[in-house]
């Protein structure tokens, strides 16, 4: 996942992807977590997010929302889907953004 980050910054002159590879290289103790509860709070509907962390499932999310995140647990998977939301891999995301613009990091 990092090297393909870094490939990507690289290749795309996008800073974020580089950005996130350097979250990802980060201890365990260093990442994030957020609660479906502040991404309802903090994003719009149909907004494109990633969390260089862990996404956990307390709270409710009320919009459609793409997400892509370092892990997730079923519940927060399971509610946003319920919602409408899709949840996406890296790889996904470096694709159909490949300069990182519409991406928002959150965390």
């Amino acid at each position: 996942m990092i090297k393909e980050l870094k490939a990507a910054s690289t290749k795309n002159k996008a800073p974020i992807w580089s950005n996130l590879a350097e979250m990802a290289l980060k201890p365990k103790i260093a990442k994030r977590l957020v609660n479906l509860t502040k991404l309802s709070t903090v994003t719009k509907d149909n907004e494109v997010v990633v969390i260089p962390g862990k996404v956990l499932g307390t709270g409710n999310i009320s919009h459609k929302l793409t997400l892509c995140s370092f892990s997730i647990s079923t519940a927060a998977a399971k509610k946003i889907k319920a919602a409408g939301g899709k949840i996406i891999t890296y790889s996904d995301l470096i694709s159909k953004f490949p300069t990182g613009k519409g991406v928002r990091i959150i965390g």
